[in-house]
């Protein structure tokens, strides 16, 4: 049993679930659906840094995480928001990030997308440094055989003066990328300085300028990832790409529904919360591969609450709680982010957050997940 508080300050009485549920690694490769895992990374708690100080990574834990993902069948989304671009870690880090992880997933045939941004620059820019510092990052990308991930990026975000901007740079990104991309389309509750891309705040102009750089580059795009937490949207823009290009959801809160699709078509998955449900969504995306749609749908629905526990406003935050749940289950042993971002929420959202991780059996070994909560808790001052 376990004592756990909530937003009053009261505490109440949990008893953890005695067994996990288990999904074995090692199974066939997913084959009904592309399913990406964006990945967090692990801090070096011993790293003498601050927050606004350059980002210090336990780069044999982390690389360990992403060896798990693929040991699920799941692929990588490495140096993406879950991996605090842009809170945390810096383009440096962030290359580092990208050809480590690259060569590992050369080394055991693992699927991996990188991000492809513009942080290295940090104050105004042109709209021609934008260009400049996307295609640095492109060939670094690139260089490790990875399939690129076209991030948002704040700095064009900032200078762009239209629609037409975003169809300049991103079309000349795609004229020259060696082999398809994925664009991301991130919405402003993940990131706030990403209001009004594409060129406008009225997401119906924004979607038609979106639509209009993937139908004159078809050829370089393999899909696009949404993170809009809007299903009706997400379906409609799905429903218009191109024949040959994927639509991966973006959206932790109706993840489900759209993976499994309609009459017309169906989500591929690029999400944050496939962190911590790697081997659980696998498991369920087997489902979909031997046609059982329930089965699918009753293995997934159930985490729902917990995806939108972790990623309720302010959405960015969620990394937060992506991260306890990874100590929690063993995969690190510490709760120390980069840029101290293990503050960013709040003691009763993490111990919901426990709590609805436990109910799904996500711990390998609940009794050290229990203890460890206990231990959190006891630093805050309560008897758990």
């Amino acid at each position: 049993m376990i004592r756990l508080p909530d937003a009053t300050g009261a505490l109440r009485a949990y008893t953890p679930r005695a067994e996990p549920a288990t999904f074995a690694p090692g199974r066939p490769p997913l084959a009904s659906r592309v399913v990406y895992s964006a990945a967090h990374v692990v801090a070096d708690p011993f790293a003498d840094t601050t927050p606004d100080g350059p980002a210090v990574v336990d780069w044999e834990t982390t690389l360990a995480f992403r060896h798990h993902l693929w040991s699920h069948g799941l692929g990588v989304a490495e140096a993406m928001d879950t991996a605090q671009r842009g809170m945390g870690l810096d383009w440096a880090g962030a290359a580092e990030l990208i050809r480590r992880s690259g060569a590992e997933a050369r080394a055991v045939g693992g699927l991996i997308a990188c991000g492809v941004g513009t942080d290295q620059l940090t104050g105004p820019a042109t709209l021609a440094e934008v260009r400049a510092a996307y295609e640095e990052q492109l060939a670094v990308v690139e260089e490790t055989g990875a399939r690129p991930i076209l991030m948002a990026s704040r700095a064009l975000a900032a200078s762009a003066g239209g629609p037409e901007d975003y169809l300049e740079i991103y079309g000349a990104l795609l004229r020259q990328s060696a082999r398809p991309v994925i664009l991301h389309w991130l919405g402003p509750m993940f990131d706030p300085a990403l209001a009004g891309y594409w060129g406008s705040d009225d997401l119906d102009r924004a979607t038609d300028t979106f639509l209009a750089i993937i139908e004159a580059n078809a050829e370089k795009v393999d899909g696009v990832k949404v993170s809009l937490l809007d299903a009706g949207r997400e379906v409609a823009l799905r429903r218009r790409l191109p024949a040959g290009v994927r639509c991966y959801t973006g959206d932790d809160f109706h993840y489900p529904e759209l993976i499994a699709g309609d009459e017309q078509g169906y989500s591929d998955a690029l999400l944050g919360i496939f962190d911590p449900l790697g081997p659980l969504a696998a498991e369920a995306v087997r489902a979909l591969d031997a046609q059982d749609r329930d089965g699918f749908r009753k293995l997934l629905d159930p985490t729902v609450p917990l995806s939108r526990h972790l990623f309720q406003t302010p959405t960015r935050y969620y990394k937060t709680g992506v991260v306890l749940l990874a100590w929690l289950a063993g995969h690190q042993e510490h709760f120390t982010m980069v840029g101290g971002l293990q503050s960013a929420r709040s003691l009763p959202h993490l111990a919901r957050a426990y709590e609805l991780a436990d109910g799904l059996g996500l711990f390998p070994d609940p009794e050290r997940a229990r203890a460890r909560m206990a231990g959190l808790l006891a630093v805050q001052g309560v008897d758990a």
